[in-house]
């Protein structure tokens, strides 16, 4: 899967611009599901047919957009300014390299004389190159996005680190589950395998797909905070010890049933898995909860460190243990919690 991973991370794709990354990964599932559709705002939705008699409309979905910038000003020097699209680090994204959808090449830096204690958005520009801002526009457009340069690399033993696994890891853990149904030939419930867009500016992408859907049960794949980094707070999670089986976060209370069951599977199929409490953030599983009618929802989460960062850190050791649990919940009897 690290293959996969490095292949999924490497397209630029920033909030309201993920087509690039939306094509890579619908070749790559097109193949173990019965259909592949766009929605208007840009979803990719690959369904899988379930065989059950009782079948459940079972919905996962992992964000696929990016935080990156988008260009709001070209100043007289040829400095470029802009907004953020997501939550930036700019402790971590000072002295970056940075990559536009066109290809080129720039480098994010801070006002001359401005410490770390005065990193803000308004405080730093891009330096493309351009020696004035006309040399700039022939490059560069109001409206342009961009984000720190991808790369993912193999650290010691099972561990990864690049960008952005935020949240194409969740993607992978999605296509790598539907390849392996496929090869089982068994998948009970209808499944929607969504990887949705604009979720770092809202959840908006979820939102739609979601109310599209009206799934019975809702989960989302998506990253968490790990308590086993230098100087983290207090938290039960931890690089190499499983799949993470959200209970809450600052937008959501996990289904108790769906919680259960998932703690249940990964008893009975002995999947390794750690149970999660975040205490700031959310991801998709509040809009699949509250479309509609509302859903029965849930979360698979990755276990990252420094999230949000340039060089995000993954045991794939956990990848595949949510790989396996979602694979699970395709072929589990859900109707005793939907």
């Amino acid at each position: 899967m690290f293959n996969l991973t490095k292949k999924i991370c490497k397209p630029l794709s920033v909030s309201g611009r993920e087509q690039a990354v939306a094509g890579v990964i619908a070749e790559e599932i097109a193949p173990y599901v019965d259909s592949v559709s766009t929605d208007a705002l840009g979803n990719l939705i690959a369904f899988k047919a379930g065989s059950a008699e009782n079948k459940k409309k079972l919905m996962f979905a992992a964000h696929i957009d990016e935080i990156g910038f988008i260009v709001t000003y070209i100043e007289e020097n040829g400095f470029i300014r802009f907004n953020t699209l997501g939550g930036i680090n700019f402790a971590s994204a000072a002295f970056t390299q940075v990559v536009f959808e066109n290809g080129l090449r720039g480098v994010l830096v801070p006002e001359s004389g401005v410490g770390a204690g005065d990193f803000r958005q308004e405080k730093f520009v891009v330096d493309i190159g351009a020696k004035n801002r006309k040399e700039a526009q022939r490059k560069v457009k109001i409206g342009d996005t961009f984000a720190v340069v991808s790369d993912v690399i193999k650290l010691m033993g099972t561990r990864a680190a690049g960008r952005p696994l935020d949240d194409r890891i969740g993607a992978v853990v999605l296509i790598e589950a539907a390849k392996r149904l496929a090869e089982r030939g068994s998948c009970a419930n209808d499944t929607y395998f969504v990887f949705t867009v604009q979720e770092e500016v809202g959840c908006r992408g979820s939102k739609t797909a979601a109310y599209a859907i009206q799934p019975d049960v809702g989960v989302a794949l998506d990253v968490t905070a790990t308590g086993d980094a230098q100087g983290a707070g207090k938290m039960a999670i931890a690089l190499g010890d499983g799949a993470a089986i959200k209970i809450k976060d600052s937008s959501v209370i996990c289904d108790r049933g769906l919680v259960d069951k998932m703690i249940s599977l990964s008893k009975t199929q002995r999947i390794r898995y750690q149970l999660e409490i975040l205490t700031g953030g959310g991801t998709d599983t509040s809009s699949m909860q509250q479309t509609a009618g509302g859903a029965v929802a849930g979360c698979i989460s990755i276990p990252t460190r420094y999230i949000h960062s340039s060089w995000e850190t993954i045991d794939m050791g956990d990848v595949e243990e949510c790989v396996k649990l979602t694979q699970a919940l395709c072929e589990a009897d859900l109707n005793d919690i939907a």
